[in-house]
């Protein structure tokens, strides 16, 4: 596995200074987070988010932090797997008032105080604090948890340009340690170091997507062959740009992968496996599913449809120094979005 993508290895704007338009310097990929989104105007067609995701052998829980121009997003969703029960909270916030993202991810608290939710997403030099409360089904519900950034972690850093003025910035973040609890009511799940394995997914993003999209985004994280291994994988969004937010990290290291991967999977019976292959035969993995999150909002200007499962990949994937990893049931999602927005 390789890539022709230009790698960026020191600090660039995303943006000329205009605000609008995509800097020719932009275009590639990085190691670590270097892009500083200067994004000014066209506020509607500019979106930013960061996601959180802790995936356990028992729960998994997501936390989305987001400005989608016309909306703004402060929720926390939860899975108990083995029960197939779930909960969380939505708070839609028009307008997205109150909503700040740092050009810079990851260099500002990002907070929320509602009438019945708060969240906090702090971040330092060593790792991030994830906080969040909110009353379920009359009962008062807390989520904490701390991931962390081991020294030399590598993440997958990708500008995706459609033209110069529609194009997004993301940075996803695979298998960093995490530990924490979720307390609903009087149900607690711990999770990390003596409760289990448990890690940290971080989707960042932040650019002008066109009206109309369609992505894939699979996450995997584990141990396997002896090794921390992160699969990170994209699709659809991507094609005919050039570049791609494909990757896996094993140890902390990156090998980014240029070529666009194949997905194989069933739209109408989203609880059949998802494989994802390497046109070279390099990876192949294979994801079962679990759990089926299925979503679907239709309003006046913005509809999303999506299915994203919950399960554990199996396979094989070839390292950065060409050492091939045998992958066997690590924790994993795969997912198809259909949007408007």
């Amino acid at each position: 596995m390789a890539t022709d993508e230009p790698e960026i290895t020191s600090p660039v704007s995303l943006c000329l200074p205009d605000g609008v338009r995509l800097n020719p310097q932009a275009r590639g990929w990085s190691r670590v987070p270097l892009h500083e989104a200067n994004l000014r105007g066209r506020r509607l067609r500019t979106k930013k988010w960061d996601y959180w995701a802790i995936l356990t052998d028992d729960i998994a829980v997501a936390l989305t932090y987001a400005d989608i121009g016309y909306l703004g997003l402060a929720d926390v969703w939860w899975v108990d797997r083995a029960r197939g029960v779930e909960g969380g909270h939505q708070a839609p916030i028009p307008a997205a008032r109150g909503i700040e993202l740092p050009d810079r991810p990851g260099t500002a608290p990002l907070w929320h105080r509602g009438r019945s939710s708060s969240m906090d997403i702090v971040d330092d030099e060593t790792g991030t604090t994830l906080t969040a409360s909110w009353t379920e089904d009359g009962q008062p519900a807390r989520f904490t948890a701390r991931v962390d950034l081991p020294p030399g972690q590598e993440s997958c850093n990708v500008v995706i340009p459609w033209d110069e003025r529609i194009f997004q910035y993301t940075s996803k973040h695979q298998a960093r340690p995490a530990r924490g609890s979720l307390i609903v009511g009087d149900r607690e799940w711990s999770f990390g170091g003596e409760h289990g394995q448990a890690w940290g997914v971080l989707d960042v993003g932040r650019g002008r997507w066109p009206y109309s999209t369609r992505w894939n985004w699979g996450s995997g994280c584990g141990v396997a062959d002896g090794s921390v291994v992160g699969l990170q994988f994209g699709g659809k969004w991507t094609e005919g740009t050039g570049f791609t937010e494909n990757a896996v990290i094993v140890d902390g290291r990156a090998t980014k992968i240029g070529a666009e991967l194949r997905w194989e999977y069933d739209w109408s019976d989203p609880m059949r496996p998802w494989r994802v292959t390497h046109p070279d035969g390099s990876l192949d993995v294979t994801l079962v599913p679990d759990y089926d999150r299925h979503s679907a909002i239709k309003a006046v200007v913005l509809a999303t449809e999506v299915h994203q499962v919950f399960g554990r990949w199996s396979g094989h994937l070839t390292a950065d120094d060409g050492r091939r990893i045998v992958i066997d049931q690590i924790l994993g999602f795969a997912e198809e979005s259909r949007s408007r927005w």
